[in-house]
């Protein structure tokens, strides 16, 4: 790619600026709707991103389970890492043969692309320097597919189902009222499919979302105001166990769609 990219979105001036990349590139300082975009992107095929962001801009996607899961997919897959560092470049693709600074206008985006062998020379060791010098950051947060997988195993298809459909249905995950966090998805698609607070928990520690008390005040939380219910479940050893239900008239006979809107409603009246 030598010419610059004017786009109808920043999907299609990434995939354009990501072309002129035969293994690797460095993606400096993205916006986090950048990077939002990025996981979109990127596949099997697609060069290894080295993305380099400002701490600040890496937590704001660790707080959003949709867009953190994505990538940390891609970080196993390995084609996308992660450093942290503070930079004062533009949102920049450097590759071994280009620099475009990626412009989003919003109903349209630019890659404007220098080719100069001199220039992309200096700029690419400076980044790979830096690169060098840069944090290594932990998403923390387990991939897409591992959680999808083990929710299979563990709580079966039906649960796993409402779980992705409830995530589709959502533009954030954050819990932040504008979506549900990761926990609170968990608990109601639970209770949906009225499976144990105890299976749903153990699952979510093991697979590294949160821990059982995190999912124990969140279930609380979701009991106190109507959304879920509890019913014990006696066992032969030990204390009962609990069995999660959906507590509230509006969700029984709802789509995931209408159960994610009316429990961002409930949570934020």
């Amino acid at each position: 790619m030598e010419t610059n990219v004017v786009a109808d979105s920043l999907t299609t001036a990434l995939e354009e600026s990501f072309s002129a990349a035969d293994e690797e590139l460095y993606l400096i300082n993205p916006t986090y709707e950048t990077i939002e975009e990025l996981v979109d992107v990127l596949d099997a095929d697609s060069p290894t991103v080295r993305l380099l962001a400002s701490e600040e801009t890496l937590k704001a996607v660790t707080d959003d389970f949709l867009v953190a899961s994505a990538a940390a997919d891609h970080v196993e897959a390995g084609t996308l890492e992660f450093r942290a560092a503070e930079t004062d470049a533009n949102t920049l693709v450097v590759t071994d043969s280009t620099v475009v600074a990626l412009v989003d206008g919003g109903d349209s985006a630019a890659g404007l692309t220098a080719t100069d062998e001199a220039f992309v020379d200096s700029a690419y060791g400076r980044v790979d320097a830096t690169w060098d010098d840069a944090e290594a950051f932990d998403l923390r947060t387990p991939a897409l597919s591992r959680v999808r997988g083990s929710l299979e195993d563990e709580l079966g298809e039906a649960t796993v189902d409402d779980f992705d459909s409830v995530l589709d249905s959502l533009e954030t995950a954050r819990g932040d009222g504008d979506g549900l966090d990761e926990v609170t998805i968990s608990i109601l698609v639970a209770a949906k499919n009225e499976d144990l607070l105890y299976d749903i928990s153990k699952w979510g520690e093991d697979i590294g979302i949160a821990s059982k008390a995190t999912f124990s005040r969140t279930k609380s939380r979701l009991e106190e105001t109507g959304l879920i219910d509890t019913e014990k479940v006696p066992i032969d050893v030990g204390r009962p166990r609990l069995r999660l239900k959906l507590g509230d008239e509006r969700l029984e006979g709802t789509d995931n769609g209408q159960l994610a809107s009316v429990a961002q409603s409930m949570l934020a009246a």
